[in-house]
């Protein structure tokens, strides 16, 4: 989903588009320079805020029944375990923006130089265009699962887009990088939709805090491997790239199958009763 994080990746992602198109040290100092400044006045900003008010809680006491039952405990949830180890997969898209597509341009097509910071502008604006728009398709558990397929479409297709981008001309690797591009962000929003819809919908209602924590491992881990990933992939060449999207493509089909049992119960990201009627 589309969230203040998510904007403020894409305005920085903007930023530093700028200086990989002008291609000059003083341009790449004043990045790193900017950054610090960046950093700076966010703990200007954090020192002047206050302590937030404590909201009022029921502190429970000896006299009252212990819970009979244990919370779930994601740790021992192999089933669920298994789905945040696919979307491990599935987040790979992040590091082709940040290193795939760039390095691909300079090493691995006769594609002009510039056209990396143009297809991360791109990627920001189809985002921030389509991201709300696409996210009613995934309004239910069961619409959610339903969009891993083409999102596994999506992944392989970005694949192939790429491995052919090395085959021809300036022309044809620009107009092949944009279709990869195109493809990838799809990929990316969708899996944004789905990610956000089946993450809540496979944890325990008692446990959704601790399930969630879990899931955001697969971000961390993404971010370790991501970029090992993608250098795979420029390094072994045209075919590196068509196994990358196909693997991924494959880990979307699976995770539609692995989460089939779990979904067969009524969504947790849209609450059965709103506000208005209580």
């Amino acid at each position: 989903m589309l969230t203040v994080r998510t904007c403020t990746q894409r305005v920085a992602g903007l930023a530093a588009a700028a200086p990989l198109g002008i291609g000059t040290t003083t341009a790449y100092q004043a990045l790193l320079v900017g950054d610090a400044l960046s950093f700076l006045g966010a703990a200007l900003l954090t020192v002047r805020c206050a302590e937030p008010p404590s909201p009022t809680r029921t502190v429970a006491t000896s006299k009252d029944p212990l819970p009979t039952t244990k919370p779930a405990n994601p740790w021992r949830d192999r089933a669920y375990l298994a789905y945040v180890a696919t979307e491990t997969v599935l987040c790979l898209h992040d590091a082709v923006f940040t290193v795939g597509l760039p390095l691909w341009i300079v090493h691995g097509s006769n594609a002009p130089h510039g056209l990396a910071p143009l297809l991360l502008v791109l990627n920001n604006v189809l985002v921030v265009a389509l991201q709300v728009p696409l996210a009613r398709f995934g309004a239910t558990t069961t619409a959610a699962r339903a969009l891993l397929l083409p999102l596994a479409a999506f992944f392989a297709l970005g694949g192939v887009a790429m491995a052919l981008s090395s085959a021809g001309g300036t022309h044809a690797a620009t107009g092949c990088l944009t279709a990869a591009a195109v493809s990838f962000t799809m990929a990316e929003m969708l899996y944004a939709t789905v990610s956000w819809e089946l993450s809540v919908a496979l944890a325990p209602a008692t446990a959704q805090g601790a399930y969630l924590g879990v899931h955001g491992l697969a971000q961390s881990v993404q971010r370790s491997v991501g970029p090992l990933a993608v250098t795979a992939a420029i390094a072994t060449g045209p075919a590196g790239w068509t196994a990358f999207g196909a693997a991924i493509a494959v880990t979307c089909l699976f995770q539609h199958r692995l989460v089939r049992d779990r979904l067969a119960r009524p969504s947790l990201s849209v609450p059965p009763v709103t506000v208005s009627e209580h």
